[in-house]
């Protein structure tokens, strides 16, 4: 609790009407303030931008990263309470940002909370605030009639729920596959009069190992009680945490929620019975209640014992499997590999024996097959093969970083299988297969509409951003092709093939090699030629993805006029530097399309081509250049791998050790 004169500060804070609009939307914080169109600037508002997409495309609505380098760093937080409509929450997010950007245009550090469609909470600062409870600046507003009931009765049945509430949502665990994620709505049956509705939200980034969200909703609690106690509701916001109860329902957090019943009234005492009886009524009420403490405190010994008998035969396991995770170098924090290892066996059944009926592709490093788990969820089972170039260091690879990835544009890891010489690797099923199946077959091209192909280049886009930036580690791909994008049923991109990437800390960003992978036509020039690569690396495969998607062809494809084979990148760069880059768009869209947005399209995609990697955008940046008309596009350079001549010219140097897979589809 804090001391009187917060009291006195969050009272002048109660408004004259309360109603879910008139929340107050923002509060900017007064810890610094920068200049108008510096780059910090831009940075906010990149960040902000793409923060709708970045949020719903989490498993659990909450989106955490940054934008920027040093003192233009603009670190950013956004999250839906679990259980949000998509739309709803992207709509909810958007309307918050736009606000802060409004009535903050130069505070360095903004929040605000926002009850409609759904509860929605944005965040951003110059410093990184992830991981501690931020108590201050907070706002408490609070409806102005007083309660017109037994104020008593509903008070009893307030606090309790109250109680409940902070239990249920501080021990919450924080990660974004939870349920909960430090979230509780509830409701409780006051006899005689309306319902009490109150929900509780504590940011998902507060440590699970802390009081953090508990102390920060007793603070907001007692902040409320103080102050408002005989009011029909209110609502107190701080950055880390939200509380809102009111005796009407509210938001969209109450549809599936049952009403608590209320408390047995205690019944009054009819008897009239003298001193003594009373006397000896105590007595054996406190006897009973010592009987009961004994009993509690046996069971108490009894569970510790089983606790610890438990606890050690689990340790006894872990120490038996110690060996083999060192071997792997499997990652021991998070998502545990034990949890994802699934027998062989199982895969056999699941895949009918790994029957060719259900055989999905074949690629460099091995097999896959569609299988069915006997939990009935449909697979994609990738057999490696014993003979393949992606030995145990590629396979763990894989799965720990995939494992640890939860984004809807990348293919979920759901476990694998390492027995002997077999390595497996068990995928959710995208059941529209890979891109390239619709992109190059000249039967299946005519699906692809422009609307598809543009959210198909978007998806890809989030999905690269989240590798480079979102995750709480750097990941190149170093292998983006079209047969490494899967498709789901709504044409939706995720990628996959995760065997090739390499992670690197937060700080790191590339690095050099004398063992370079990927495929031919999609590896960019200094990578090839120089062994260096980096997240630029994965742009350059972007642009030239990008440009396959717009035009329906290879990166290397025959020449109508002659039998010769031409580079994709001079084609499009020879059309574009003769003012006719749309000469290039895949015929079977028959003109469909916005003109605007495609050339715009073919523009970034020639930025990312780039043959200096300095000059290639970012994927934030190229993020902001797809999603926002206004921002002005530099005029590319000449890109890598020209060739003016026409000549189909092997980059790959003679004295580079060069190890490039040209993986069919899957």
């Amino acid at each position: 609790m804090k001391q009187s004169n917060t009291l006195s500060t969050l009272c002048f804070l109660v408004i004259v009407s309360f109603s879910v609009s008139s929340v107050p939307a923002q509060t900017c914080m007064k810890s610094g303030r920068f200049r108008p169109n510096s780059t910090y600037d831009a940075n906010r508002r990149l960040i902000l931008s793409f923060l709708p997409s970045n949020v719903t495309a989490q498993v659990g609505f909450f989106y955490n990263g940054s934008v920027g380098q040093e003192q233009n760093r603009v670190y950013a937080i956004g999250m839906c309470i679990p259980g949000a409509a998509p739309d709803d929450c992207s709509d909810c997010i958007k309307t918050v940002s736009d606000r802060l950007i409004q009535s903050c245009p130069y505070q360095t550090e903004a929040y605000s909370w926002h009850g409609e469609p759904t509860l929605c909470h944005v965040r951003y600062s110059n410093t990184s605030f992830s991981g501690s409870a931020t108590m201050d600046p907070s706002e408490l507003v609070a409806n102005t009639e007083d309660i017109n009931s037994n104020l008593r009765e509903l008070t009893e049945i307030y606090n309790g729920l109250i109680f409940r509430m902070i239990n249920a949502a501080s021990t919450a665990k924080s990660t974004p596959s939870s349920s909960n994620n430090y979230y509780t709505a509830a409701m409780a049956a006051v006899p005689a009069s309306e319902n009490i509705y109150a929900l509780m939200q504590c940011t998902p980034d507060l440590s699970s190992n802390s009081d953090d969200c508990r102390n920060c909703l007793q603070e907001s609690t007692n902040d409320y009680q103080l102050c408002c106690s005989q009011k029909q509701g209110g609502v107190v916001m701080r950055p880390s945490c939200y509380f809102r109860w009111g005796l009407k329902t509210f938001s969209k957090a109450f549809g599936n929620i049952t009403v608590a019943s209320s408390p047995p009234q205690p019944q009054p005492d009819k008897s009239k019975k003298g001193h003594i009886e009373n006397a000896t009524e105590s007595r054996k009420i406190s006897t009973g209640a010592f009987v009961g403490i004994i009993f509690s405190i046996v069971v108490a010994v009894f569970m510790v014992i089983i606790l610890l008998v438990l606890f050690a035969r689990r340790s006894f396991v872990c120490f038996s499997r110690k060996k083999t995770n060192q071997e792997f170098g499997f990652d021991q924090s998070g998502i545990t590999v034990h949890s994802l290892q699934i027998d062989f066996k199982t895969i056999e059944a699941a895949t009918n024996n790994f029957a060719r009926s259900n055989k999905l592709g074949e690629g460099g490093f091995g097999e896959v097959y569609k299988g069915m788990l006997p939990n009935g969820a449909d697979v994609a089972v990738k057999r490696l093969s014993k003979a393949s170039a992606q030995g145990a260091a590629e396979f763990k690879n894989e799965v720990v970083v995939v494992a640890k990835l939860q984004h809807r544009n990348l293919v979920r890891l759901l476990g694998f299988c390492l027995e002997g010489e077999e390595k497996i690797l068990v995928y959710e099923f995208v059941p529209n297969r890979s891109l390239n199946y619709f992109l190059f077959d000249p039967t299946k091209q005519g699906q692809l509409d422009w609307t598809k192909r543009y959210n198909i280049i978007m998806g890809i886009t989030r999905g690269v951003l989240y590798l480079h930036q979102d995750s709480r580690v750097t990941i190149i791909h170093r292998d983006l092709k079209a047969s490494n994008i899967l498709l789901d049923a709504d044409m939706n991109p995720k990628i996959a093939d995760f065997g090739m990437a390499r992670i690197f800390g937060m700080d790191q960003s590339g690095a050099n090699t004398k063992r370079i992978v990927g495929t031919r036509g999609y590896i960019s020039p200094e990578y090839v030629m120089q062994g260096v690569f980096s997240t630029k690396s994965d742009v350059f495969s972007f642009g030239v993805l990008v440009l396959e998607i717009i035009c329906g062809r290879h990166n290397i494809f025959s020449n109508e006029s002659d039998t010769t084979a031409e580079n994709l990148i001079t084609h499009v760069w020879r059309l574009w530097r003769n003012g006719s880059p749309l000469e290039i768009v895949d015929p079977t869209m028959s003109n469909n399309f916005q003109t605007d947005e495609v050339i715009r399209c073919i523009h970034i995609a020639l930025l990312c081509v780039q043959k200096d990697a300095t000059d290639r955008p970012k994927l934030s940046t190229i993020m902001l250049m797809l999603t926002s008309n206004t921002h002005l596009l530099p005029t590319p350079k000449p890109p890598g791998f020209l060739f003016p001549n026409g000549s189909n010219q092997e980059p790959v140097s003679e004295s580079t050790d060069a190890t490039v897979s040209d993986l069919d589809p899957r």
